[in-house]
């Protein structure tokens, strides 16, 4: 390797582009300078406004992104790099990471939305899909809540925006409600006089709106009476649970019952006669059925199978008139082989008699000549 040779090519590229190369560093210099001012002017405009923090550093870092991006794009352009082929290979990346990451930029574009539009902010009490708790934290992705038994839930933006969310926390007052049912005897008065008395009573409701309480419900073992009070959000459970309590030993003390189901037992005496309606059972009448029409396809059916029927019993008797006919025929046959067998024992006797009878003769004629 000619390293003299690289050396004056590197100083003749130089010398041939001093100034290209001076343009360079100072675009790059001024636009490091201005991506610092915009970015700081930027920042000091957003903090007088009343956009939450986050979607401020959201805003930031899209500008800062989109800034860099550009001054490199005419740094290259400078140096004399084609910037059409790196335009579009970038998009074709930035296609292909949008693909996939296709939840995860609906859950930041959800985000946006619940973060500019101020649908609820950190500290709010929330109820979304069975879960409620209040918000300790929003960014662009999820939301984190945290329940009053201490339990941490991180919810999608997208759940949030696609369901129905009651925000407890949006207003500082809130309204306190309750039901209290009591027995047919009591005086309607009383009860509403015990009821407003009682929630007057806690230095955390508001007076104004006024303590409210009347007579709802005639119901099927009680009068229901509703009543409700403001109080602070923050101050909603120990309201609620002092008006509960108190309610109930005001109610002892004032005498008045607090009704619950009972169940009614009579023993019944008197004789049950049913009434009867009719007489008995009449007779079967067979319904009169009209013949249907039987189509093309029902009638060669019906004889397809009438044929097969026919046949197979006629098959069936062919085989026993068979056996029948051939029943005798083996009978005489063994009669025959009976009569043969006979007639061949009967032979074989003569034989050996005759032989016996020509064994004696000859014995005889020894005995004679001797």
């Amino acid at each position: 390797m000619d390293w003299s040779k690289i050396w004056l090519d590197i100083c003749n590229y130089f010398k041939s582009n001093i100034w290209n190369i001076v343009l360079f560093f100072a675009i790059l210099l001024v636009g490091i300078i201005v991506i610092k001012v915009l970015l700081s002017v930027i920042r000091k405009i957003l903090k007088h406004t009343k956009m939450e923090k986050i979607a401020q550093q959201f805003i930031c870092t899209i500008l800062k992104f989109l800034l860099w991006l550009l001054l490199i794009l005419l740094l290259l352009s400078q140096l004399g790099v084609e910037i059409t082929g790196i335009l579009t290979a970038f998009s074709a990346v930035i296609l292909a990471v949008g693909m996939a990451l296709q939840n995860a930029i609906s859950n930041v574009a959800n985000g946006i939305i619940i973060i500019s539009s101020h649908m609820f902010k950190k500290g709010d009490y929330i109820i979304t899909n069975g879960v409620e708790g209040n918000i300790t934290d929003i960014n662009f992705m999820f939301t984190t809540l945290i329940t009053t038994d201490n339990r941490k839930i991180t919810l999608p933006n997208s759940n949030l925006l696609n369901n129905n969310v009651t925000n407890l926390g949006a207003y500082p007052k809130r309204r306190v409600d309750f039901t209290f049912s009591v027995a047919y005897e009591s005086n309607v008065e009383n009860v509403k006089q015990i009821v407003t008395d009682v929630m007057k009573s806690n230095g955390k409701v508001y007076l104004d709106p006024a303590p409210f309480c009347r007579l709802k419900f005639l119901s099927a073992s009680s009068i229901d009476f509703f009543a409700n009070c403001w109080c602070d959000n923050e101050d909603y459970w120990d309201v609620y649970y002092y008006i509960i309590e108190n309610v109930y030993n005001e109610f002892k003390r004032k005498n008045i019952s607090v009704p619950y189901n009972q169940l009614e037992i009579r023993e019944r005496k008197d004789k049950v006669t049913m009434p009867i309606v009719g007489k008995s059972l009449p007779k079967r009448e067979e319904k009169v059925r009209i013949k249907k029409e039987e189509n093309a396809m029902e009638t060669f059916t019906k004889i397809f199978t009438h044929k097969t029927i026919g046949n197979k019993k006629q098959n069936n008797q062919n085989t026993i008139i068979e056996n029948k006919e051939t029943k005798p025929q083996t009978k005489e046959i063994i009669k025959e082989e009976k009569s043969t067998n006979t007639k061949t024992q009967s032979k074989k006797n003569v034989k050996t008699s005759q032989k016996s009878v020509a064994t004696k003769s000859t014995k005889t004629d020894k005995n004679k000549k001797d």
